[in-house]
């Protein structure tokens, strides 16, 4: 298998594992920093044995060897542990993956911060076009009964995080920062133990924090392999699918309505990701083949 069909594959399926994450977190039924300190510590230890048995401890001397761009994605990564479940249980899961879709925008705008990488004309506009969209689902966030600006504004705190994690590892891509995952998720957990009860919610939803544990550790190992083997637009337009395929799954489980304001800016958001980054593929196609 080459590299192209490797990064495909593994970005599809970690697209497909985290696709029913918000579901979880609506299912359980805890409170909210329970329902992180769960996600983060069953995840990050399901990640951390099987990093232990296939790897030893070497892997965690490369990513801690690099320095400051480790210690940063370790910590933005845990942040995001607190605010995905924060954002999940205050707003409507449509407006979370929909705000969520945005992160290749705030990547642009970091990368020309901290790394001086040039943002081009197609990403300006794609930039202006995802704002309108993003506008659109806060404006119907104030006339829903499931949505709210303070979830929103969560969601727009992960995307901005992990748009952050990836600018601050991308010097390093021949680092796997997979190691850096446990310790972020179980120390994200350590930290929200004495703020909540964690063992409240497991006598009678076990089932639930594990199988969340699993889906979450699965998605994460392959989200962070997958764009290792192909171009970032490719994964871009991979992750679109988790904006699609999330809002419909809790939309058939629960019956959650997103409203149709939400709908509409995502379909903004969304098509204008779809057609700038089918744009950068067909002119790295170009490239290629002169």
């Amino acid at each position: 298998m080459n590299d192209q069909a490797k990064g495909l594959l593994f970005t599809t399926l970690g697209v497909l594992f985290v696709v029913p994450d918000s579901l979880f977190v609506r299912l359980i039924e805890a409170d909210p920093l329970a329902t992180a300190f769960w996600r983060g510590a069953s995840s990050g230890t399901i990640i951390l044995i099987g990093l232990l048995l296939f790897g030893g401890a070497k892997g965690f001397r490369a990513v801690y060897a690099t320095g400051w761009p480790a210690v940063i994605y370790t910590l933005l990564v845990a942040a995001t542990t607190v605010g995905f479940v924060k954002a999940v249980t205050q707003t409507s899961v449509a407006n979370v993956v929909f705000i969520f879709a945005s992160t290749p925008v705030f990547a642009a705008v970091f990368s020309r911060i901290f790394l001086g990488e040039p943002i081009r004309r197609r990403m300006v506009l794609t930039m202006a076009v995802v704002l309108f969209g993003l506008g659109i689902i806060a404006y119907g966030s104030g006339e829903s009964e499931i949505s709210s600006w303070q979830g929103d504004a969560w969601a727009l705190f992960v995307a901005a995080s992990y748009a952050a994690a990836l600018t601050a590892v991308r010097k390093i891509k021949d680092v796997s920062m997979i190691p850096a995952i446990p310790v972020a998720y179980i120390g994200a957990a350590l930290l929200i133990s004495p703020f909540t009860t964690p063992l409240a919610p497991v006598a009678d939803q076990w089932h639930l924090l594990l199988g969340h544990g699993f889906f979450i550790a699965v998605a994460t190992c392959f989200l962070t392999l997958g764009p290792r083997y192909i171009s970032s637009a490719e994964v871009s337009l991979l992750i679109l699918l988790e904006s699609v395929l999330a809002p419909i799954l809790v939309w058939v489980v629960i019956g959650e309505d997103p409203g149709q304001l939400a709908i509409v800016g995502g379909v903004i958001v969304i098509g204008a990701l779809l057609v700038s980054n089918a744009v950068a593929l067909r002119r790295r196609a170009r490239a290629s083949h002169q």
